[in-house]
């Protein structure tokens, strides 16, 4: 008798750590999806935040600083920051490797760069977007995905003014494993909601985190997903936010930070 109450007292002790383990996975729910927005387009005020409004969601939009769309329209993104989205940091002036890119200029050509160009180009858009928001801590996206200057990765030059970097690699890793340096993410490109709302399902089963790269939303830019189907994944998170953890990119990160230095 007294074995078989050890063996259920054991049994009852595994599952409550377990439990506690699961609780910690991702701010206490299965999984987290943060949807993230490139390079500061009318369609993003046009159709993203006002979807994203609707059902309470959060976003995180990537700033190019000298955006047009930036210029004249600073008190919708200030409205937008103020209603919790987060304005990250995609450099003043996108610059990127010219090798295979038509759109590439001279003046944005990342290998022609130096670091502490690149460096002052990141820091000078921060001061903007802290004109804008008023916050301090953000996170940012290379532009085209590009991370070196030649042979050295640029953002260890600066990453003290950042809590994390998203890059353009696909994947979904556990909170122990994201690299703030590089966070993984799905770049969408006419991809069905079936096929994103499958990707939010696999994390939740493996307990890691999906981060969604768009860039048109229903038109506004070449790389495009049609609005119907992003309203579908939208509407999916909405109804598993009980499992599923949505957040801007700055909040996971401080939170995979808070995650390590316990």
């Amino acid at each position: 008798m007294r074995l078989l109450i050890l063996i259920a007292f054991a049994v009852l002790m595994g599952c409550s750590y377990t439990q506690t383990i699961y609780a910690q996975s991702w701010n206490g729910k299965q999984c987290a999806v943060s949807l993230t927005y490139d390079d500061a387009i009318d369609i993003d005020l046009d159709n993203v935040v006002p979807a994203l409004d609707s059902l309470g969601l959060k976003g995180t939009f990537y700033i190019i600083g000298s955006s047009p769309v930036v210029t004249n329209r600073i008190p919708e993104w200030r409205k937008a920051a103020m209603n919790g989205h987060e304005l990250g940091n995609h450099t003043s002036f996108h610059p990127c490797n010219s090798k295979g890119r038509s759109f590439v200029t001279p003046e944005t050509d990342l290998s022609l760069y130096t670091l502490k160009r690149i460096h002052s180009d990141a820091l000078m858009t921060n001061t903007l977007l802290s004109a804008i928001d008023g916050k301090t801590e953000r996170t940012f996206a290379f532009p085209c995905g590009d991370r070196k200057i030649g042979d050295t990765l640029y953002y260890e030059g600066m990453k003290q003014h950042f809590v994390a970097a998203r890059g353009v690699t696909g994947g979904s890793k556990t909170a122990a494993n994201v690299d703030l340096s590089d966070i993984n993410c799905y770049m969408i490109n006419g991809q069905s909601a079936e096929y994103m709302i499958n990707l939010v399902k696999k994390a939740q089963q493996e307990h890691t985190l999906v981060v969604f790269l768009f860039h048109g939303v229903g038109g506004g830019h070449g790389l495009n997903v049609a609005r119907g189907e992003h309203t579908k994944l939208l509407q999916y998170l909405k109804s598993q936010e009980k499992d599923v953890w949505i957040a801007p990119m700055v909040d996971v990160a401080r939170f995979v930070q808070a995650q390590r230095s316990n």
